[in-house]
């Protein structure tokens, strides 16, 4: 569960909430515009997949084109058909084959040579932009003939010699099985006033288009009403994504609300889809953003270190205009705070170690003494000395740790700490001051960013993508179980 669809209670305690109830309403809406999507997608792929439509709904498709999209038959191509209808009809009225040489059919026979001449020259399909179609036609001719000009295929499949030797019935029945089919997909589209072809689909939208902005009214109206701080404007902004549904252009932009809204009906689950996209666009958005962030910070550091801005802010901290928030030296507060813990918690807790360290010291200082040579041969004075820097080292670090804190807390010791510490920044600024230092130290300075930026920075991007996506869901499975 989400962080989303958890709310806390006055006692503290995590209490899950609700699902919201889906009303039949939002559920009849939804419908709707699932149906107004459909319609949408169907007009928007009619002329690409009007083919395919005619082969599964032919009389729908027919009555659609002509009666919204302005679409009539093209008349050379019709032409073309009810001659071979005829011709067809002749042979059926009287099959021998010696009618092929009667004058009626001989006239036939004349039109299509010539019409099918003026189809390959003029093209008519190239208006309704099915030229491929007509390369089909002349493709599927050649072969049937067995030569390589279309023109010639064509008076040579309509001429008496040709029928009579290979079957009319059968040569008909070819054309109208494979070439049929290909000229009946042809078509002329009318013009309307504004230029374009004509699209008469807004007179179905139109009615879903005014339902829709009625809906979308009416919640924005309701949205306002329940929350006494949101304006009318601002409920209409929250339900923005439902505003393709009445607008007349990007039709394709439906999509949006109408998923929302059969996710929202329960239809689909689509709140993992959400998850996962919404976690990998931050992702790589986080990835790029860091990058260019640290590379302009390194880089706007290197422009200070190489144009001296850094050395002069640290070595001109008296003349530096500063402005003080709080009245206190936060640099002294901090100073003093870590100079506290370290003699009145750190030194006591390490006084074992020191002890050993202050013994080791003094034995090795007896051990190189010249009277220490000839006293080391007495039996029992190699014990003698290590009691006795014991004794002396723990009473050094005793007195040492004592003063150190007698120091801090006495007003004059903690003046002369501040004095020293002071003396000590000064002398360094002095020190640091010196040309030849200040541009070594500059150079590598800078140097040392850009191998930063080289070695760490300019990496993020290069990451393994599996290893970083299986690391972002370790991360958001802990912060889960953590929820």
């Amino acid at each position: 569960m989400t962080g989303l669809s958890r709310v806390r209670s006055p006692a503290g305690t995590a209490k899950k909430r609700r699902p919201r109830r889906t009303t039949w309403f939002e559920r009849l809406m939804a419908a709707l515009a699932l149906v107004n999507l459909g319609l949408v997608l169907f007009d928007m792929s009619y002329i690409r997949f009007r083919d395919s439509y005619l082969q599964t709904w032919p009389e729908p498709t027919v009555w659609y084109g002509e009666r919204f999209k302005g679409i009539e038959p093209e008349r050379t191509t019709i032409s073309y058909l009810s001659l071979v209808d005829n011709l067809e009809q002749r042979l059926a009225s009287d099959p021998a084959a010696s009618d092929l040489s009667a004058r009626t059919s001989q006239n036939l026979l004349d039109q299509l040579r010539e019409q099918s001449v003026v189809i390959v020259d003029e093209n008519p399909f190239e208006i309704a932009g099915k030229s491929g179609t007509l390369e089909r036609i002349k493709n599927l001719m050649r072969q049937r003939v067995g030569t390589e000009s279309s023109k010639t295929a064509f008076r040579t499949f309509w001429s008496e010699d040709y029928l009579q030797a290979n079957g009319a019935v059968g040569e008909l029945a070819f054309f109208d099985e494979q070439i049929r089919p290909l000229m009946q997909t042809n078509y002329y589209r009318g013009i309307s006033e504004s230029g374009g072809p004509i699209d008469l689909f807004w007179q179905i939208d139109i009615w879903f288009m005014a339902l829709f902005a009625a809906e979308f009214l009416a919640r924005t109206y309701v949205l306002s009403r329940r929350h006494p701080n949101t304006s009318w404007i601002d409920a209409m902004l929250w339900r923005i994504y439902d505003v393709p549904l009445f607008i007349g252009v990007w039709r394709w932009l439906r999509v949006i609300p109408v998923t929302i809204r059969i996710h929202q009906a329960r239809w689909v689950n689509l709140t993992p889809a959400r998850n996962r996209l919404s976690r990998a666009l931050v992702s790589q958005f986080a990835v790029e953003l860091t990058e260019i962030v640290l590379l302009r910070v390194v880089d706007q550091a290197q422009r200070l270190v190489r144009d001296g801005d850094i050395s002069r802010w640290l070595l001109n901290a008296s003349s530096r205009r500063y402005v003080d928030i709080n009245g206190v030296d936060e640099v002294q507060a901090i100073a003093k705070h870590l100079s506290d813990v370290v003699v009145y918690k750190v030194l006591p807790k390490i006084k074992p170690e020191l002890d050993a360290l202050l013994q080791h010291s003094v034995v090795g200082a007896l051990r190189q003494a010249p009277a220490y040579q000839g006293l080391k041969l007495m039996p029992g004075f190699d014990a003698l000395t290590v009691q006795i820097s014991r004794q002396v080292a723990t009473e050094l670090s005793k007195s040492l740790t004592e003063a150190i804190q007698t120091a801090f807390a006495d007003e004059k010791g903690a003046a002369l700490t501040s004095q020293l510490v002071t003396s000590f920044s000064e002398h360094l600024r002095s020190e640091v001051q010196n040309a030849e230092s200040l541009a070594e130290v500059r150079g590598l300075v800078n140097d040392l960013l850009e191998e930063i930026k080289i070695n760490y920075v300019e990496r993020i991007a290069d990451e393994d993508d599996e290893q970083l996506e299986a690391s972002r869901y370790r991360l958001y499975g802990a912060t889960q179980r953590v929820r």
